[in-house]
């Protein structure tokens, strides 16, 4: 369904119910159908009311096609000489775009779960609206402190490498690909043909790549930024993070974690920059226990 948020079109899904809200947040590029079936009804199946949100520029939510957007090359050169990048918007908008979306419908606070980006958007989130973030779970993401490691080298060319242009589906997952095999978790089986199948799915869905690059300046904009206010964050807070994440690696997770009084964090062993379907229960069985610690709830599943 379609909410206006922070002034533009946000596509969301809602599980409904009436237990407390969870709001789960997608990285770089990512649409709401990226989250596993799997882990959206563990928490549903604890009682808890799943949202989840394309962020803008991408997705079906809307597009920003009319903002100049500045050479990505030409900004990560700027920040790589400790410039700061242009951006034709910021995490701070979608953390922005994320309360507003709460706030049409109605819900005074959530436990906020973010994944990458997702997990930098959820920071601002804490950052910007205390109130309203009941809980935050930062996962495979980072503080976006100046000097963490960055990702490893043939990681960050497979990232910054556009997709073909005119290319038909087939050739857009092979590209895509390439990327999701080097992330993947070295720890858990890498099904290929599955993989497939979801990469073909959300390019059916919907395929933006300019939206992409926009988000990656956002990132790169609140860089050297965020992490100076971490600080202030006084939200109940559990980081989590694989061991094998060759594209954010562990000691990003780490230094957010360091960063935010009182956060818990946990590792995951074998986990890289996915949600494989084996790791899904050992998240949850990390991230259900503090959700209900927050809510003052019994434990609901054993994992």
């Amino acid at each position: 369904m379609k909410i206006q948020a922070n002034g533009i079109s946000l596509e969301v899904e809602d599980s409904g119910g009436s237990g407390p809200a969870v709001l789960l947040v997608m990285g770089l590029g990512m649409q709401l159908i990226a989250w596993p079936e799997a882990f959206v009804r563990g928490f549903a199946d604890a009682g808890y009311r799943v949202l989840r949100h394309d962020n803008r520029d991408i997705g079906l939510s809307q597009y920003f096609d009319e903002a100049p957007t500045p050479n990505l090359l030409w900004q990560v050169l700027r920040q790589k000489m400790g410039l700061s990048i242009h951006a034709p918007y910021g995490l701070e908008d979608m953390a922005r775009d994320a309360l507003g979306l709460l706030e049409a419908l109605g819900i005074a606070q959530a436990h906020v779960i973010g994944v990458s980006m997702g997990g930098m958007i959820a920071q601002r989130m804490a950052i910007a609206d205390p109130q309203r973030v009941r809980s935050l779970v930062s996962i495979m993401s980072s503080s976006g402190a100046r000097g963490l490691p960055a990702a490893r080298p043939d990681v960050g060319a497979a990232l910054m490498r556009p997709p073909p242009r005119g290319a038909g589906v087939e050739a857009l997952v092979e590209h895509s690909l390439g990327l999701v095999r080097l992330i993947a978790s070295p720890g858990y089986p890498f099904d290929e043909a599955a993989t497939r199948q979801r990469l073909a799915a959300a390019l059916q869905r919907a395929y933006h790549p300019a939206g992409v690059v926009r988000q990656m300046l956002a990132i790169g904009a609140d860089t050297g930024v965020r992490d100076r206010a971490l600080a202030g964050i006084r939200t109940p807070t559990l980081v989590l993070h694989g061991d094998g994440d060759v594209l954010v690696p562990i000691e990003c997770g780490r230094d957010t974690a360091r960063r935010i009084p009182g956060a818990h964090f946990e590792t995951i062993a074998g986990m890289g920059h996915d949600l494989p379907p084996g790791a899904l229960p050992v998240l949850l069985g990390h991230i259900l226990p503090f959700l209900q610690a927050v809510d003052g709830r019994p434990p609901a599943h054993n994992f």
